[in-house]
């Protein structure tokens, strides 16, 4: 089976299974994919990272994060979000492809040529494909900025103005630049001629990334950080990802319990929402380790988490945590053998930087916009470093083979979404439609709200969100699968062999079994 947010990226996977191929095969094919028809969220200028597990014990991590360029403006302002002043940090995502690649022929007897992978992705790019709903939502959006930002019309704004619903989208430069990577390898993007000219337009662009920026970027292999919940085992991506985040969330539930909570009511979402506020108190001390001491032990050592749950109370707590915005795309696959894999792509906000690499057709992340200029945070930006990152998809085993791979978009969003989904799945148990279509909140600011609220989807019903606001909860009410809510998406094996996914209703996708 595999899921993702666009049905030609599913499609895209599940012809890689129906032909033989394994689950890291058929995501790298997805990844490529949704690298072209979603463009606002992913793509080859952005991050990935992937958690891979398989039915005799093994799993692991792949962080293909970017890191700061070496040499850096002196900041007295914070980091511009937008505009080639954002585009400080280099992309991780196709030697995430690469080293994922490798992992498939070395460990899993993986057959399916690199090249082949990527053949959907070019013909998309080459020929077109149908825009989506959520390109053109988020096109509409940022109407008012487009046009400032380095080349992006030429690519978004075809004739100068948006695509219409159902129009055909053609992006030729980054098909020659997929075309380059398929013939070359992945290391053309970094090494290559086709680095040189990603490099050349960036600096044109007015980016400090330089070829011998891209050129140290490697993706790399990690343990993952667990958590036991219930009789499961969460994997999530270590430090400096906020995976340890939604880990300490679920184990201060863990402490709490559900215990006469029925799922959806007011108690159940207060639980949900103290869990997060608890956990997000140590979010702002995660870092880079290699330059920042994270000790994820520590976060999550029993003690913690029991002082953690015992300070949520019956009356809301404030929320004191700063907003940190961004968008993603996760997908997922399981093949015959169980072996798994749980992805994000990001180019962190919608449309990333908002620049395109000179003649390339790679629109750059905004990435390096999440780390601090403060010297005295651990997230403080430097030369080399890795900033703070949000992504954080996961796996939950079961007597140590791959049960649960789900993810989400939705950066800060992200643990709060994942909370709803795993209490859903795991202690509910709900399918995983169910679970996706269930009402959802989200706690702090969004694109469209400033206020720190409690947003909750209308369908929670008004005498749920009535007795949450009676609890100290200063509640908004957002539309019922709102945008907000992110895109998550899940994947359920059960010990009978029985598989179930789905994609988020918010999303353009679909999980499709084999």
């Amino acid at each position: 089976m595999v899921t993702s947010p666009h049905t030609l990226a599913s499609e895209a996977g599940a012809k890689v299974l129906r032909e033989g191929g394994n689950a890291i095969e058929a995501a790298i094919a997805i990844g490529a994919v949704i690298a072209v028809t979603y463009p606002h969220f992913c793509g080859l200028g952005g991050d990935a990272i992937w958690m891979v597990a398989d039915r005799q014990g093994n799993n692991t991590v792949f962080l293909g994060l970017g890191q700061a360029a070496q040499n850096l403006p002196a900041y007295t302002a914070p980091i511009a979000t937008r505009g080639a002043p954002s585009t400080v940090v280099s992309a991780g995502a196709v030697d995430s492809w690469r080293q994922v690649h490798d992992y498939s022929r070395d460990r899993w007897s993986g057959r399916t040529s690199f090249a082949s992978l990527l053949d959907p992705a070019i013909g998309y790019a080459e020929f077109g494909f149908p825009v989506t709903p959520s390109q053109l939502f988020w096109t509409s959006f940022r109407t008012d900025e487009l046009a400032d930002w380095h080349r992006f019309a030429d690519i978004f704004l075809p004739n100068g103005k948006a695509p219409a619903p159902g129009d055909l989208f053609v992006q030729r430069d980054l098909a020659r630049s997929l075309k380059a990577i398929a013939k070359h390898g992945a290391r053309e993007f970094y090494e290559g001629e086709l680095a040189g000219r990603i490099a050349k337009g960036l600096q044109v662009a007015g980016s400090p990334l330089t070829a011998s920026d891209l050129a140290k970027t490697f993706c790399r292999q990690e343990k993952a950080v667990t958590l036991d919940y219930r009789g499961f085992t969460l994997l999530a991506p270590p430090p400096p990802t906020q995976g340890v985040t939604t880990l300490q969330i679920m184990g201060i539930l863990n402490e709490l319990g559900f215990d006469g909570v029925e799922e959806g009511s007011a108690a159940y979402y207060h639980r949900c929402v103290e869990a997060v506020k608890q956990a997000f108190l140590d979010r702002d001390g995660i870092a880079d380790p290699d330059f920042a001491g994270v000790s994820t032990e520590q976060l999550l050592s029993p003690q913690r988490l029991a002082q953690k749950a015992a300070a949520i109370r019956p009356q809301a707590l404030p929320w004191p945590h700063v907003f940190r915005t961004g968008d993603t795309v996760y997908f997922a696959a399981t093949d015959a053998q169980g072996r798994s894999v749980s992805v994000l792509q990001s180019t962190y906000f919608d449309w990333g930087s908002g620049v395109v690499a000179g003649d390339t057709g790679v629109l750059w992340q905004n990435r390096g916009a999440a780390f601090s200029i403060d010297p005295n945070s651990p997230n403080a930006i430097a030369p080399g470093k890795r900033p703070f990152y949000t992504l954080n998809p996961g796996l939950a085993l079961k007597n140590g083979k791959p049960h649960v791979l789900y993810g989400t978009q939705g950066a800060d969003g992200q643990p709060q979404t994942l909370t709803a989904l795993l209490t859903r799945l795991l202690d509910y148990k709900l399918d995983p439609l169910q679970a996706l279509s269930r009402p959802r909140f989200l706690l702090g600011k969004t694109f469209s709200d400033s206020r720190d609220t409690l947003k909750l989807e209308e369908d929670a019903g008004t005498s749920t969100i009535n007795r949450l606001a009676a609890l100290g909860h200063e509640t908004s009410v957002i539309s019922s699968n709102s945008p907000l809510g992110g895109q998550a998406g899940a994947i359920v094996l059960h010990d009978d062999g029985l598989i179930e996914g789905a994609h988020d209703p918010r999303s353009d996708g679909l999980a499709i079994g084999i």
